[in-house]
């Protein structure tokens, strides 16, 4: 009989869990990881309502897109196009930045199975004798250290040409030159923080669902079992 088991640490994890494969994967697709040196709009690009010439633009750039202007379109709103650079793997910039796609894909696929096996387990807590919660726990183990390495990869690739048409000519390994980070290396990185503490905290939704107070509650017939 499946007895649905709900606690707050178990729900806290499997949130947890959710919203750190969500930030991962948008962090990946996004090509704000580099902040390009600013840009001085063109002689051509004047503000059609006031006359005056546009302020500097920033493009970005990511592991595998990017975004920058296009001047036909200097007089709309959305001025900026953005799409990848690279129309495979082997067209990404660096062989840095390959490793670090291969590392980050690995963990996001890994952490997205997690999450969608999480939504399970107030239903399933074990398989073949094993608690999920560990399993989990031990996978999203896992997948930090391939973030952690695709994330120490990531700088070593400031110096390939694309990096320096970006960054300038002082951009190196580890190097930024005239670039700055952007939110989506930083949510990166705030996701593999979290990804290592839900790791932690699956062995504490295993305690709460395991509990003496839960299996009082299934001995006295309850398929339901919500507890604080």
């Amino acid at each position: 009989m499946c007895h649905v088991i709900v606690t707050c640490r178990s729900m806290l994890w499997t949130l947890l869990s959710i919203v750190v494969a969500f930030a991962e994967l948008i962090a990946f697709m996004s090509a704000d990881w580099l902040i390009g040196k600013a840009k001085p709009s063109s002689s051509e690009d004047v503000d059609n309502r006031t006359g005056g010439s546009q302020e500097p633009y920033h493009p970005t750039l990511g592991i595998y897109g990017r975004c920058t202007k296009i001047s036909h379109m200097q007089f709309s709103r959305r001025d900026t196009l953005c799409g990848p650079y690279a129309e495979n793997f082997n067209e990404i910039a660096s062989g840095f930045w390959q490793a670090t796609a291969i590392f980050l894909a690995m963990g996001i696929m890994i952490l997205c199975t997690v999450a969608f096996v999480s939504v399970f387990t107030m239903c399933v807590q074990s398989i073949m004798k094993k608690s999920i919660f560990n399993v989990c726990g031990l996978l999203q183990g896992i997948a930090g250290l391939f973030l952690i390495l695709g994330l120490i990869l990531y700088p070593a690739g400031w110096g390939c040409q694309k990096a320096i048409n970006y960054c300038g000519p002082y951009a190196s390994a580890y190097k930024l030159g005239d670039c700055s980070l952007g939110w989506a290396f930083y949510t990166a990185i705030g996701g593999t923080v979290l990804t290592f503490i839900c790791a932690v905290f699956s062995a504490q939704a295993e305690i709460a669902t395991s509990s003496d107070k839960v299996q009082e509650e299934i001995e006295e017939g309850k398929n339901l079992i919500c507890l604080l």
